[in-house]
């Protein structure tokens, strides 16, 4: 079949790279305009928009479906669209254009956590399994028949970052012989079943860390917004990035939440429950570091020192 595939980040180029190995003729690439990235705001091409130059495929740079881009997508006579992570929505006409319409690969079990962000809230919530589910588009937000689905048992050790690499490397197997079915018309939709859960974009306030939560609850956010949009907390009035954190040693003193000591190589932080252990930090204005070199280098260690909850 001619393909069309839409998307931005990383995630996608796994599935782009697939489909540009098989049997099907991927006619374009659409993906967002380049961008400012990184401290000095250089503009730059998205990762899929890389992928698809370097695999000599056109990219069409749009940040909006509008009426030109669809004009110029369905001048290419596409059999089927397939969307990983666009990041804008497809809307009639260009919903109904190719022959088999779209589908996209989506991070989660559909229906639950439907929408831009459902790696994270899936670890947020502290959930023992996700997976990745390929569906037909359709206009209501990821409510399409499933046409197939993988089940992915999330380690405990394991961030966001993380389990969303390995969901874009697997899903993207998933995609692939998805869209063989259709071509070969053997393909299987299924209506969702079940209650759906919301999983909108997340901002900077999601990654602010609740000492005053339990344990399992404070540990899930840090996971679940590593890398993006980041787990963040404040002593002293200055922000600090927690990069990396564990539970604790099961001898360390249960402390007041928010409330934080050295032990050994440990910052040791009271929770709700039991604390935490720190293990990577970045104060504001520096790079990463050991959490407790941190620690021992801050200006103020005073014992009425202690952060935000």
């Amino acid at each position: 079949m001619r393909l069309v595939f839409a998307g931005t980040p990383d995630a996608a180029v796994p599935s782009l790279r697939v489909l540009a190995a098989s049997d099907h003729d991927v006619v374009a690439v659409i993906t967002r305009r380049d961008a400012p990235v990184g401290r000095k705001r250089v503009i730059t091409p998205s990762p899929v928009a890389l992928a698809a130059e370097a695999l000599a495929i056109p990219a069409i740079k749009t940040n909006r479906l509008d009426a030109a881009a669809t004009e110029q997508i369905t001048g290419l006579a596409p059999d089927l669209g397939v969307i990983v992570a666009y990041g804008g929505l497809v809307r009639e006409p260009l919903l109904s254009a190719p022959a088999y319409g779209w589908v996209n690969l989506h991070f989660s079990l559909l229906p639950r956590w439907r929408g831009a962000a459902p790696v994270q809230h899936a670890l947020i919530a502290g959930d023992a399994v996700t997976g990745a589910a390929v569906f037909q588009l359709v206009p209501a937000l990821d409510a399409g028949d499933v046409l197939g689905q993988l089940e992915y048992r999330i380690p405990e050790s394991e961030t966001a970052g993380d389990v969303l690499a390995a969901l874009s490397a697997e899903g993207a197997v998933l995609l692939r012989d998805v869209v063989d079915a259709i071509g070969a018309g053997a393909a299987h939709a299924v209506p969702q079943s079940g209650e759906p859960t919301l999983a909108p974009k997340l901002g900077d306030d999601d990654g602010r860390i609740r000492w005053g939560e339990m344990r399992e609850a404070v540990l899930a956010r840090i996971r679940g917004v590593t890398p993006e949009p980041g787990a963040h907390t404040t002593i002293d009035g200055a922000r600090v990035k927690v990069l990396a954190a564990r539970a604790a040693a099961a001898d360390a003193p249960r402390l007041d939440p928010g409330v934080p000591i050295l032990l050994g190589r440990d910052v040791v932080v009271g929770t709700g429950s039991e604390p935490v252990a720190l293990e990577r930090v970045q104060p504001a204005g520096k790079g990463p570091m050991d959490a407790a070199d941190w620690w021992r280098g801050r200006r103020s260690t005073a014992a009425t020192a202690r952060f935000d909850t």
